[in-house]
């Protein structure tokens, strides 16, 4: 039996192998492979924000506060009434002598939205009340200069008053503004006004007859860029700002936050409210003339009504400006060198008002 199947499988080797031709496969008859090409890996790109901002600040916010009319409040600045409360949350910090050398800020919020207390809340003088009307907002004192209370009826200015208005409570969140009982242990009296973020919202709903939104067409000029810094600019590390023998501020820039932080009576200025450094990207001086009434309380004004010079600082650099306001309710604009309007860095501004004979410096 194996010597006929011995012969069968010779002749089966010899078929296979003649066809073949003992030769290897072309690459003509090699099968083919498919792969998909290799991907780098990226990180993932944020996307670009392109929603609703301030416009005030160009900072993103809720649509329902674009169109609003912002709040400004008065802010006490006596070194013996500090620290301030709520300030650094404001989209504008303006700051302007008062009598005797003092200053006394007007913080404008366009969204009140996880704004905390805010004060302490002091009395109003005519030139504030120009800065408020300038941006069509809501203002918000205690009290005021007999002439305040003039422009007030003269001008048509929304004013809620905590003094001579039905808007102060003695119980603590009991009205628009009331006395801070903590304050009331440390500070005297009229250092204690306050209100919050929350409480405006809400006593607000139900001011039907106080207008909260501007009207159809108004728009406040401000332009903005993620990159305000000025182009050739000077460096500007450090920027002092004398306002009187009494006040002067400083303005250090910090690379790292792109934020001048600010310094006043030689300390940090601190917001009470959330125990933090106030900074800010953009850093507006306005110098102008400066004088006193005459008066017995030593009352002065601020001349907003015409142009003027000034310095613009952002982003470590510093260039000379122009500026320009129609008192009592036109806008405050302002020119770089070139004479074009200024582009702000995205971000929170001080604007700081300060008589013709002050000199501001500033070191790299």
């Amino acid at each position: 039996m194996m010597k006929r199947l011995l012969p069968a499988l010779l002749a089966l080797g010899l078929l296979l192998s003649a066809c073949s031709g003992g030769e290897e496969p072309s690459a003509e008859t090699q099968p083919e492979h498919s792969f998909a090409p290799v991907e780098e890996s990226e990180t993932p790109r944020p996307t670009p924000y392109d929603g609703p901002v301030s416009p005030l600040s160009g900072l993103p916010m809720d649509e329902e506060w674009v169109d609003r009319r912002p709040v400004a409040v008065m802010l006490n600045n006596l070194k013996e009434a500090l620290p301030q409360l709520g300030q650094s949350m404001a989209d504008i910090i303006y700051e302007v002598p008062a009598e005797g050398g003092i200053t006394r800020m007007l913080g404008v919020f366009q969204s009140l939205d996880g704004v905390g207390k805010i004060g302490s809340i002091r009395s109003a003088r005519p030139y504030y009340l120009e800065l408020a009307l300038g941006h069509d907002a809501i203002f918000i004192h205690a009290g005021g200069s007999e002439d305040a209370y003039a422009k007030i009826r003269q001008w048509g200015v929304d004013a809620l008053d905590g003094v001579r208005g039905p808007y102060m409570s003695n119980t603590e969140y009991g009205n628009l503004m009331w006395r801070d009982p903590e304050r009331k242990q440390q500070y005297s009296l009229e250092h204690t006004v306050v209100t919050t973020g929350e409480m405006i919202q809400e006593r607000f709903a139900g001011y039907t007859n106080l207008r909260q939104e501007h009207e159809e067409g108004w728009t406040y000029e401000m332009e903005f860029a993620e990159d305000g810094t000025p182009a050739a600019g000077e460096s500007a590390g450090a920027v002092t700002v004398p306002f009187s023998n009494y006040k002067t501020g400083t303005f250090t820039y910090d690379p790292e936050q792109q934020l001048y932080l600010v310094e006043e009576y030689g300390e940090p200025y601190i917001d009470g409210d959330t125990g933090e450094q106030v900074g800010v990207t953009n850093l507006v001086v306005v110098q102008t003339a400066c004088r006193n009434t005459g008066d017995s309380l030593g009352h002065i004004t601020v001349d907003l009504s015409g142009s003027g010079e000034g310095y613009f600082a952002c982003g470590g650099k510093i260039v000379p400006i122009t500026w320009s306001k129609q008192a009592p309710d036109g806008q405050l604009y302002y020119y770089g060198p070139d004479g074009a309007p200024l582009t702000f860095g995205t971000g929170r501004t001080y604007v700081c008002i300060i008589p013709l004979d002050r000199e501001v410096t500033w070191a790299p």
